[in-house]
């Protein structure tokens, strides 16, 4: 009996199969991890957002009488709830990276797996494509539903609740808007990479991780200097106005004047928007090393 070869298209959708069978324990975490972040959200936005307004409500009425009663219980309630799922979401770029290279690239390279796969029925590039994209795929629906979530949970409490966070707080920008969807498909591609170089499961993860960290530190550096700022003169020394990210301030050289320079909350998207540019350059970039440094291996692999 003789049998067709399989063409390309057949090719893929067996690759991603195999891949995702291969892969379920992430599978299932990642669906885990985004079920019980988006539950936590939703009370954010709900339920425990309106009972915190109401304690600092309460707190607010009580003005300086100290033995006042407010339910100090749903405030601290929904702060530490906002910190673990702000956290967690922060926490997704890294961990995709540590994945993509230690189980997804690094592992399969050392075992020899992958090279079993590139001489049976899928090229080098054919497995890293499938690699790359369906887990970016996963990532980005994931990540992305969560960034809205996060989104409208830090909405409801604005301007309600005393001690939410300011629109700039690092942790907030992030998880609040697309900078985060971007920072894990780079943190996908630093892993890959790694993965690539190392051929190693552990010293690829570490890697992984540094470079995301990179990735991450460099990115927060600039993004200020993204979307022109506001400067305002004063006569005498003042911070920014309220609400506004404030980048510097001083006196000018001749002493007779004040300066101050801030971002409002109009520049918000503006940096959303420009810092996810340069992340997914990034992203780009790091994916396109991943291709050059599999074909200097496959290289070297068919010399030898």
């Amino acid at each position: 009996m003789t049998t067709m070869p399989l063409t390309a298209p057949a090719v893929r959708p067996r690759l991603t199969r195999v891949l995702l069978r291969l892969h379920r324990p992430a599978l299932y975490a990642w669906t885990l991890l985004v079920l019980a972040a988006a539950t936590v959200l939703f009370l954010l936005h709900g339920p425990l957002v309106d009972s915190a307004a109401e304690g600092w409500r309460q707190f607010r009425d009580c003005g300086m009488d100290r033995y006042c009663a407010y339910d100090q219980s749903a405030i601290l309630r929904y702060k530490n709830w906002y910190d673990y799922s702000t956290l967690a979401l922060v926490a997704v770029p890294f961990l995709t990276a540590a994945w993509a290279g230690g189980a997804l690239v690094g592992t399969e390279l050392e075992s020899g797996t992958a090279q079993l796969a590139w001489a049976q029925s899928s090229s080098p590039v054919r497995w890293l494509t499938v690699r790359l994209a369906a887990p970016a795929a996963l990532v980005t629906v994931g990540t992305g539903l969560l960034v809205w979530l996060h989104h409208l949970a830090w909405a409801a409490g604005r301007g309600r609740i005393d001690s939410a966070k300011t629109w700039y707080d690092v942790w907030t920008f992030h998880t609040n808007g697309p900078t985060l969807v971007a920072l894990a498909l780079a943190g996908l591609a630093a892993g890959a990479l790694a993965g690539l170089l190392l051929r190693r499961t552990l010293p690829a993860l570490g890697l992984g991780l540094l470079l995301t960290g990179a990735v991450w530190g460099s990115a927060q550096l600039l993004l200020p200097r993204l979307w022109p700022a506001t400067t305002r003169w004063w006569s005498h020394a003042t911070g920014a106005p309220s609400g506004s990210w404030q980048l510097t301030e001083g006196r000018s050289a001749d002493r007779a004047r004040y300066y101050v320079t801030y971002h409002t909350y109009a520049d918000y998207w503006p940096l959303q928007l420009t810092t996810t540019a340069l992340l997914l350059t990034t992203a780009a970039l790091l994916t396109l090393a991943c291709f050059l440094t599999l074909r200097r291996l496959t290289g070297k692999a068919a010399a030898r």
